[in-house]
């Protein structure tokens, strides 16, 4: 479903909740304290304060709370109406390269940068899949690293000196689903983490290039390293035969693409999230109700206050 389609299919408040009702409450509405499907339905009309059309009390006499389809979503106590909410979904779901907050803001009108910038991130939040299937077949991983050069260095300088550059690895099942993560480093133990949680004991092989720590780090996850097989990028080859990491390589490429051209630049802490965001849209990308999946994932996904948002430790940005 694209910009039009959603436009189209949900022009008014009403028409949104209506749609969000039949997402969350397939067999009929019920109350999110208690559970009980005897409610009553709170008639108003739409203003300043409460712009929510579509209320209802729960007639269970220990609970009698008031609600709606948003309550307890990443839609809840927003003030933003909701076909700007639908509109920010289907621009975040359709920009192959991701959209910033500034270019949220401008499209749709918001009336602040906090505004949009707290939408696409709440927006993201709801894209993390929990409990994901280890990935098997043919497995590609790579290591990259984000960031600029130092001011003053030379070119003596080496990637990731003093931390200023931070580490991301990624694993790609051919055919399938794309995982990129925020990495402390690249050493033996972490690269052994991520392979012993995402990846299948039995996938049938795992592509990787020359690094010296993936020999060591699939004998300390567990994987059999007979299926392990490398390609040498530093003799300039990139595929021998079967053996590439290009899919992976393609992923790293259209994220790096995209803090460059779409976000110019991002916090570090915030980095896990925009990964998250390429993660799941690169999975989706495929998919013709993506949009549609994506707003039942905010309705599912729990809520995140904006202090939990902007809670972390200062970090740089790059």
């Amino acid at each position: 479903m694209n910009l039009m389609d959603v436009n189209r299919e949900f022009p008014t408040e009403d028409a949104c909740l209506e749609h969000l009702e039949k997402v969350r409450w397939p067999e009929g509405v019920r109350c999110p304290t208690c559970g009980c499907k005897e409610i009553s339905r709170i008639t108003r009309r739409p203003s300043a304060k409460n712009k929510r059309t579509r209320s209802y009390q729960c007639l269970e006499k220990s609970c009698r709370s008031q609600f709606s389809a948003t309550n307890g979503t990443m839609f809840h106590r927003s003030h933003i109406p909701l076909p700007v909410w639908f509109a920010a979904v289907a621009f975040v779901m359709d920009a192959k390269k991701g959209v910033s907050a500034m270019q949220l803001q401008r499209h749709l009108g918001l009336g602040s940068y906090e505004s949009a910038w707290y939408m696409v991130h709440r927006i993201r939040k709801s894209m993390t899949e929990n409990n994901p299937a280890p990935l098997s077949g043919t497995v590609e991983m790579d290591e990259t690293y984000l960031g600029g050069k130092a001011r003053g260095a030379g070119s003596g300088w080496r990637r990731n000196r003093q931390g200023l550059k931070q580490v991301v690895v990624g694993i790609k099942q051919r055919g399938g689903q794309v995982r990129m993560f925020h990495a402390p480093d690249a050493k033996i133990e972490t690269l052994a983490g991520y392979l012993k949680n995402h990846v299948s004991p039995d996938v049938e092989a795992i592509m990787t290039d020359e690094l010296p720590a993936y020999p060591k780090a699939l004998r300390l996850s567990g994987h059999d390293a007979g299926k392990h097989f490398t390609v040498n990028h530093s003799a300039k080859i990139f595929v021998d035969g079967n053996i590439t990491t290009n899919g992976i390589e393609s992923a790293f490429s259209l994220f790096k693409r995209a803090v460059i051209g779409s976000f110019h630049q991002i916090s570090v802490k915030h980095l896990h999230r925009y990964l998250t965001e390429f993660n799941y849209r690169f999975d989706a990308r495929n998919d013709p109700n993506r949009f549609g999946k994506t707003l039942k994932a905010m309705l599912d996904a729990p809520t995140m206050p904006y202090s939990e948002l902007i809670g972390s430790v200062q970090a740089s940005e790059f």
